[in-house]
């Protein structure tokens, strides 16, 4: 089934302060066109530069992500993408007056709150989801961190923390179609151990950062006098630890909170790969440095598998266009030469040819014994004789006439073709037949495949 991509139906707007930079920073959500995708646009800066949330353009994760291009940054933008990406939302630009977003309550649920209450505004064009048809696995030794794909037709996620804390344990999260994203996920905030609290402040960061957007974390008592430097540091009358190991007596909103929050961390990460994914997703002790890398792998994946020239849909229990006989009548080839088997499809400028690869082909034999291998010349001839059908079914008297090449162009060879393969061939005119020269393009696929294309250049020779 059909899903099309959407958008806002109106804008919206957020006011807050940035994590790190502590700034005020006014943000707004516009709905996009189709196709569009997630962008931002720091209208703050002269020529007010656009930026794409995509991972080509990801140049920290130190605390948070960070997207860059031409010397203009974004920072800490999970979870608006999360929220954006959870809501199903494919298309906005977001305007922002600073280099960080506003933190907010530190998790997504503001976000998303307002996006909800915005509406959605289905468009025309398909949602292009890149579904993951073998695994892809990353790990970085140094952390531990590791993350599977597995081949899945829905999206789900199942995520695991150990940060070797006795407060937290270890902690598991779930995501799938059966999950409400705005009130299971989005909630969850940010979090922070109390001995990172002042290297943070110390390299400039978390300024923005206090005992409402953040849950502090602390594992062992804490002097009174550090307490009295954090309320200090904080703007508050006093900061106590709880006998949980939270600062000021936090109540958490899951108790598996802080895995719910990596879980938006990684959603919003893989968001940036630029199409939704339908995988199994397995993440042991992710971060944004591993999210944001396994990001690229799928999209480097999706652009490949986006940019393959689409696939002809063909029933094979109808019955052929032309089945081997009429295809004779067209063509003077014969066995053990001919390689197309049957036509499925056919119109004035594209033709549908088929060849059944039986372990007996001739050329099998000696190409190579112990390891058979179509040649690349037959695959290239396989094709010629599909687009001389074409050819050949707008002439009067078709068997008065031959086709042969004069030249082939571009030709590529991306995979093997072997006994049992069928090799699907599609040949589209390019130049209309004039003075007797017709340019074709060709593609062959086996399954899904793309195995070999090319361009053809042929005559049309009346015979003697």
């Amino acid at each position: 089934m059909r899903i099309n991509q959407r958008t806002l139906s109106k804008s919206v707007s957020f006011t807050g302060k940035g994590l790190h930079t502590g700034v005020k920073v006014e943000m707004s959500i516009h709905p996009a066109p189709e196709d569009h995708g997630i962008k931002f646009q720091r209208v703050d800066l002269e020529g007010m530069p656009i930026i794409p949330a995509l991972s080509d353009f990801v140049t920290d994760t130190s605390r948070g992500t960070t997207i860059e291009q031409y010397g203009v940054k974004i920072s800490t933008i999970e979870h608006v993408m999360a929220a954006l990406a959870g809501m199903e939302v494919d298309n906005a630009l977001i305007q922002i007056n600073a280099p960080e977003t506003p933190i907010l309550d530190g998790s997504a649920r503001l976000y998303v709150q307002e996006i909800a209450k915005a509406g959605f505004l289905e468009q025309d064009a398909p949602k292009l989801f890149f579904e993951v048809k073998e695994k892809i696995y990353y790990s970085d030794p140094k952390s531990g961190a590791e993350i599977t794909l597995l081949p899945d037709p829905e999206l789900s996620v199942e995520l695991m923390i150990d940060f070797n804390s006795q407060v937290l344990g270890h902690q598991y999260a779930r995501f799938h179609s059966g999950v409400d994203f705005a009130s299971e996920l989005a909630p969850c905030r940010t979090f922070v151990f109390l001995h990172e609290l002042m290297p943070l402040f110390n390299n400039n960061l978390i300024k923005g950062g206090d005992m409402d957007n953040a849950i502090v974390i602390v594992e062992k008592p804490v002097p009174q006098e550090e307490l009295d430097r954090l309320s200090s540091l904080f703007n508050k009358p006093s900061v106590s630890r709880c006998s949980e190991g939270y600062l000021n007596h936090l109540e958490l909103r899951f108790p598996n909170e802080c895995a719910r929050h990596k879980l938006i961390d990684l959603l919003g990460d893989f968001a940036l790969a630029g199409y939704p994914i339908k995988a199994k997703v397995i993440a042991n002790k992710p971060g944004h440095a591993i999210n944001t890398t396994v990001a690229k792998i799928i999209r480097r994946e999706a652009k490949q598998y986006f940019s393959k020239p689409p696939l002809p849909i063909v029933d094979f229990n109808a019955e052929p266009v032309l089945d081997v006989q009429a295809i004779q009548q067209l063509l003077p080839h014969r066995s053990p030469f001919l390689m197309v088997d049957r036509v499925v499809e056919l119109t004035d400028n594209r033709v549908v040819g088929i060849k059944t690869l039986g372990a007996n082909e001739w050329f099998f034999t000696g190409h190579f014994p112990g390891e058979p291998v179509m040649p690349g010349v037959l695959m290239v001839e396989a094709m010629a004789q599909t687009g001389g059908i074409l050819v050949m079914r707008g002439l009067e008297e078709p068997d008065r006439w031959s086709t042969y090449l004069l030249k082939i162009d571009q030709v590529k060879f991306k995979r093997k073709v072997v006994p049992g393969d069928v090799l699907l061939m599609v040949m589209e005119i390019v130049s209309p037949l004039r003075r007797n020269l017709v340019g074709m393009s060709g593609l062959a696929f086996v399954g899904d495949q793309l195995v070999c294309e090319g361009t053809f250049l042929a005559q049309v020779i009346k015979n003697k």
